[in-house]
């Protein structure tokens, strides 16, 4: 059987950026056919980059992506790689100028199919409505002989009929814009294994890399042969070419766009497919918020972030992540000790700047809290919701001064429950760890430092901060727990209610206590216009806050009452 050189091209391109996200791809077309590769495969919008959102509705945006696709076949040609089959994502219009995520074949200089198949946008992602390329219900390129089909990411999540099209096909291509939620590189692993099987040919999934707003894509693109056996893998969270050598039948589909049927003679040895080893789950969803912190970071121009520094596990783990990120040196730690704040977590906070080597200053607000406090009569809660907010200002006020992006380092629980003050600890312009819930801020801080103790380093994260119990120090002797309950317990109830949408006689028979229940739904309900106004961040899970889950402000709707 005749022999196709794949290369899976996972790479990190930037939303709008058109002439960047080209010389990107013209990158990875002379890194394939350096390496011998017949057909080079590029993620889904990766010209345009992705998700795109209400940019597609603009018709000088899609005037523009329609050039710079043009643009992309000549340059590539001009580079000396025209015979190279080269498929790339991109937005396109139908004849109602009406957005569409298509795939486009490039050779010898020209475009030489495109293939449509959804509107966009967009129901999170895509809207539901299927668009096929007018007359070409499906996409086959004969590539050396070997019929190559092409599919755009939904196709393999809702199931591409594989009879007829799929049958005389040698390799199905799937190109992909997928994500990282927890596990699911599982799923779509899994996944991919089905189609394969089901289209009784060998399958190239092929997903981006990088962060995107609140988006965190972490590759993962593999190739699994006709029987289900993974023949290769990239690695999560890095861009990669992925090269496989496969043996495929010759093509005998009458329907194909024959692009090059010339036999490679002379072929270069096989070379050797990579599997990239798995990623431990823990470690999975600590490189997702690196990845996801830096590209925000970097694609949006900011040239270091600032964030206070409680001396507790939160601001923590954030400042970690925030090194590994994008390097201690543009990172700002600020400590902001009130009359309430204890010598130990000061003195956390300052073990905390020598274990990552950030950049650390103490600015103490007690006389800025006495100032509101004496002149507004405050007391209680009012009084302690100063505080917070003192230290909110303080860090914008630095922000502007030194241009810094000020990091939120509240946790998903707080969130859920509303324990955050509004222009308080809410303030900022990123949140890494929104969608991590307290329980899982623990155990990322723990295989943080085991990491850095597997490689000889100091672990950067004081372990009093992980071991003490946590508080906002917001008054004498406070603790989170006067005001929520165990956060084993609070982030069970709410892995069932946010994650799962069940309800308050779920959570009853799940053994919960329903006085608690009863308390704790009415705090996630009521906190609905919170978490409105907080920052953005990087989404780990399937229910993130302000993306998967919406719910109304105004609402009478009260489970246990009901």
């Amino acid at each position: 059987m005749p022999r196709l050189t794949l290369a899976l091209a996972q790479v990190n391109p930037t939303v709008g950026s058109l002439t960047a996200n080209s010389a990107l791809i013209r990158a990875g077309v002379e890194n394939a056919a350096a390496q011998h590769a017949d057909l080079v495969v590029f993620p889904e919008m990766v010209l345009t980059g992705y998700p795109i959102e209400d940019l597609a509705l603009r018709p000088s945006f899609q005037h523009a992506a329609a050039q710079a696709l043009t643009s992309l076949a000549t340059d590539i040609d001009r580079d000396g790689y025209g015979e190279l089959v080269v498929i790339v994502g991109t937005l396109g219009v139908d004849d109602e100028g009406r957005p569409l995520n298509i795939a486009a074949v490039l050779h010898a200089g020209q475009v030489e199919a495109t293939y449509a198949k959804h509107h966009l946008p967009n129901y999170g992602v895509f809207d539901e409505f299927r668009y096929f390329a007018p007359g070409r219900e499906q996409l086959t390129v004969q590539i050396r002989g070997i019929d190559v089909g092409v599919a755009i990411c939904e196709d393999l999540w809702r199931g591409v009929d594989p009879r007829p099209w799929a049958e005389n096909l040698g390799l199905l291509v799937v190109l992909n814009g997928s994500p990282y939620e927890q596990a699911k590189d599982d799923a779509r692993g899994e996944l991919c294994i089905r189609r394969a099987r089901e289209s009784r040919c060998p399958l190239a999934y092929v997903n981006m890399v990088g962060g995107q707003d609140e988006l965190v894509f972490d590759g993962d693109s593999l190739v699994v042969s006709s029987e289900g056996a993974v023949l290769a893998r990239a690695p999560q969270f890095d861009e990669h070419l992925l090269i496989v050598d496969l043996e495929c039948p010759i093509g005998s589909s009458s329907d194909a766009l024959v692009v090059t049927d010339s036999r490679r003679e002379n072929a270069p040895a096989l070379t050797p497919p990579f599997v990239a080893p798995a990623l431990e789950d823990t470690e999975e969803v600590y490189r997702a918020l690196v990845l996801g912190l830096r590209d925000y970071v970097t694609k949006n121009g900011f040239p270091s972030v600032i964030l206070g520094l409680s001396g507790g596990i939160d601001s923590a783990l954030v400042a970690a992540i925030a090194c590994d990120a994008i390097g201690a040196d543009r990172v700002y730690g600020v400590s902001l000790p009130s009359a309430y704040s204890s010598q130990h977590s000061q003195d956390d906070a300052r073990d905390l700047a020598v274990g990552t080597g950030l950049n650390l200053r103490t600015v103490p607000i007690t006389a800025f809290v006495e100032t509101f406090v004496d002149n507004l009569n405050l007391t209680g809660l009012a009084e302690e919701n100063v505080q917070a907010r003192v230290r909110g200002v303080t860090l914008m006020a630095l922000s502007n001064a030194e241009g810094h992006l000020v990091l939120a380092t509240g946790n998903k629980s707080e969130l859920a429950v509303g324990y955050s003050t509004i222009y308080g600890d809410a303030v900022g312009g990123f949140a890494p760890i929104k969608d991590v819930p307290k329980s899982l801020v623990w155990a990322l801080a723990r295989w943080r430092n085991a990491d850095a103790e597997r490689r000889g380093q100091r672990p950067p994260i004081p372990e009093s901060s992980i071991d003490k119990p946590p508080s906002a120090e917001l008054r004498p002797g406070q603790l989170d727990t006067d005001s929520l309950p165990d956060y084993d317990v609070l982030d069970g109830m709410l892995d069932l209610y946010v994650e799962g949408d069940r309800g308050a006689g779920d959570l009853i028979a799940a053994g919960f206590d329903p006085d608690l229940v009863v308390r704790v739904l009415r705090m996630v309900d009521a906190a609905e216009y919170k978490r409105r106004q907080y920052p953005p961040g990087t989404k780990v899970s399937a229910k993130a806050f302000g993306r998967d889950r919406r719910l109304p402000i105004t609402s009478r709707w009260r489970e246990m009452e009901e």
